[in-house]
């Protein structure tokens, strides 16, 4: 949330002095903040700021790439060759893979450009520019007498703002954001990709090596890196995926280095964070945990469980579920992670004492005692007003609008069919395919039975579709009969539908889709009955951020991140938790520690081949020099979130040393508070991404694309 803080007073979020690491800063902002710019200097930034952004020339930012929406990457050859994690990359690793051709299991190595995977729905993004629109976004709701009309104009006048940028130049994209919970707001323009290839995947043994187990955890020893290209058309633009599109010049790109670091090296992350709350309330924070996280921890893990079961089954079936148990284990035990975080470092406790010290701060003045002294109070009110619904609505989404996939593709046939333009329709059939090729009826229907029945015990009758009423009355209570009955009567079960075009009546006599109208039915009508209060909510912790920000105007603030780019900076570094002293790197020997307990967890199991490189130990240049070791993995203290997952970690002179990959189990809560002596960043040594790629994929037209000779 700030800048400055005394070691006692990290968990409040309280004022005080500096720790250098902390923060997510928009790019546009830095040369203005000289103190951030000097403390960067001090720690070993060897590079002067309008080279790291500049809206005029080509910078370190324009490397940086959003990938896909959900994650960052680098550019790394000057012909678009782009670095991401393995787990960003999964879905589409997954969507090529077969029995056949297991690319999961077996890696994937382009040995050309013709070799290269077409990726239909994925795209990379560069920030071309950010304006601070804030004057004019606030002046279109100046007059606006509630918190609901205030949404209401500032959401329009930022349409407007983003629509003007496309309407200048159609290649680009223009949104406006809000920063410090809407009290100011920022214009990025883009220019996106959507010709993607796959290009280089090691096996998942090695890219997601640990998986489950080692997720959050340190030490790692995963080399978490695939390899895509951006295509673009003869002139250099964006295009659709074409035969005739030839690989990106690339306006700026990232050079690797295999010079290697040491602790208290200097290290900075671009990226683009998904979403921190460190400004949120007291009362926000305990709704986080007994909603969102609690529903994460609950649904997602009978779900799990029994997707498990049925992958451990059946070699199709394990590939059709991968990429499905990946993305929804991730956050299943992030929550786990960070609720006992949360909890051992009381950190609503200390929000507690940084809301009492707002109060009597507000006490002192008449304005802003009219402004903010009476904040907690109203925080509390609103957050208890809607409490139970939404808990409702939080077990609701986890449960059947993020559960059974039949209800998935209830949705997805709704939109097929609502479709007006036939561009539309061949998306929404696209998207639909693609869920029957990842799809078992026996998995869904024991998944959705399960759900179903859970669901019910953890909400209060009233929050109950519909659907429920159907069970008791013509069912006898029973769910799995009316899972089976809905399984059989569907059409939508067959994959013949995406060529359907159904009558109102035939989809209001669809069980399935009769399921999901009553799930989204109860769903607005929860949401409607908490919608006061959730605007309520919305202004007071909006006021609650603008408190914190007067009461420390004189020093220099980071916004929560919101997925637009941000830097963090810091440098390599270990720490002591209650475990021990955890080093700051791993090397290979580790890494075979673990292969040595693949019998009992089997996880740790990698390709027999893999085994064998590994252990014949010719690690070349990519050892280090100084330990004479193949180091793997390695810490930074650097501020990083979901979506930071594939953002390039750069040393001093702005040169690669690693992708950042994950956040350790010790310091779960930092999406709520950063603390300086647990929170770490993972990212995966640059040298073992090379070495995987020489030494495994044999593929010297990438490292000498790459420049890494």
């Amino acid at each position: 949330m700030k800048f400055r803080l005394t070691a006692v007073i990290v968990l409040a979020l309280c004022l005080s002095n500096a720790f250098a690491d902390e923060g997510m800063w928009l790019l546009g902002n830095l040369k203005k903040n000289k103190q951030t710019d000097r403390v960067m200097r001090e720690l070993g930034l060897q590079m002067p700021v309008n080279k790291l952004y500049n809206p005029k020339k080509p910078a370190l930012a324009n490397a940086v790439v959003s990938f896909g929406g959900f994650c960052s990457g680098v550019v790394v050859s000057e012909d678009g060759l782009v670095f991401t994690n393995h787990h960003c990359g999964f879905s589409s690793i997954q969507q090529h893979s077969s029995v056949e051709h297991d690319y999961l299991k077996d890696g994937f190595v382009a040995r050309n450009l013709g070799e290269e995977l077409p990726n239909p729905e994925l795209y990379v993004r560069f920030l071309l520019r950010t304006e601070n629109v804030t004057k004019r976004v606030l002046s279109a709701a100046k007059h606006a007498k509630t918190e609901s009309e205030r949404r209401v104009a500032v959401d329009s006048v930022m349409n407007v703002i983003g629509m003007e940028v496309s309407e200048k130049d159609s290649t680009l994209t223009g949104i406006v954001d809000a920063y410090y919970a809407g009290n100011e707001f920022w214009l990025s323009v883009y220019r996106d990709y959507n010709d993607v290839r796959l290009v280089f995947a090691p096996p998942s043994s090695v890219g997601k090596f640990g998986w489950d187990t080692d997720n959050w955890m340190w030490p790692r020893q995963t080399c978490d890196f695939s390899v895509f290209r951006i295509y673009a058309d003869k002139d250099n633009q964006p295009a659709g995926y074409n035969a005739d599109n030839r690989p990106l010049k690339a306006e700026r790109y990232a050079k690797v280095s295999l010079d290697g670091f040491k602790k208290g090296d200097y290290c900075m992350t671009i990226g683009y964070p998904g979403r921190t709350n460190r400004y949120l309330s007291s009362y926000g924070i305990v709704e986080r945990m007994e909603n969102t996280n609690e529903s994460r921890i609950n649904v997602r893990g009978l779900k799990q469980s029994i997707w498990k079961k049925w992958m451990d089954s059946d070699p199709k079936i394990r590939l059709q579920y991968a990429s499905k148990y990946a993305n929804s284990s991730n956050y299943w035990k992030n929550s786990i992670g960070m609720n006992k975080a949360l909890k051992e470092l009381k950190v609503v406790e200390q929000k507690k004492k940084q809301e009492q010290q707002i109060n009597e701060w507000a006490q002192k003045s008449k304005k802003r005692q009219e402004n903010f002294g009476n904040l907690a109070p109203e925080l509390e009110k609103a957050y208890a007003a809607r409490k139970d619904g939404n808990r409702a609505i939080a077990f609701l989404n986890e449960s059947f609008l993020g559960g059974p996939d039949l209800l998935r593709i209830a949705m997805y046939f709704n939109n097929l069919q609502s479709a007006g333009e036939e561009t539309g329709k061949e998306t929404w059939k696209n998207r639909l395919r693609q869920q029957y090729k990842d799809w078992n009826k026996e998995v869904d229907k024991e998944t959705m039975t399960a759900l179903m029945d859970n669901y019910a015990k953890q909400v209060k009758p009233e929050y109950l579709p519909d659907f429920y009423q159907t069970i008791e009355k013509e069912y006898d209570n029973d769910i799995s009969a009316y899972v089976d009955a809905m399984f059989k009567q569907s059409v939508l079960t067959d994959t013949n539908c995406v060529n359907l075009t159904l009558t109102q009546e035939q989809k209001d006599n669809d069980m399935a889709l009769k399921c999901l109208k009553s799930v989204m039915e109860l769903g607005g009508k929860v949401s409607d009955g908490i919608s006061q209060y959730n605007m309520d909510v919305a202004e007071k912790e909006r006021l609650l951020c603008e408190a914190i920000l007067e009461m420390e105007m004189d020093q220099p603030h980071y916004s929560d991140a919101n997925s637009t780019m941000r830097l963090s900076y810091g440098f390599v570094d270990d720490y002591t938790s209650a475990a021990g002293h955890q080093n700051y790197f791993t090397t290979m020997p580790s890494l075979l520690d673990k292969v040595a307990q693949s019998d009992k967890i089997d996880e740790y199991k990698v390709e027999p081949e893999v085994k064998v490189l590994f252990e014949k130990g010719d690690f070349g240049p990519y050892k280090d020099k100084e330990s004479g070791e193949m180091q793997l993995c390695f810490l930074t203290n650097n501020d990083i979130t979901g979506g930071n997952s594939g953002s390039p970690m750069f040393n001093g002179k702005g040169e690669l040393i690693g992708l950042a990959f994950d956040g350790n189990w010790d310091a779960l809560s930092s999406d709520i508070t950063f603390t300086q002596d647990l929170t770490r960043c993972i990212g995966v040594d640059i040298r073992y991404v090379l070495y995987i790629i020489d030494r495994w994929g044999r593929a010297e037209r990438l490292i000498q694309e790459i420049g890494a000779r």
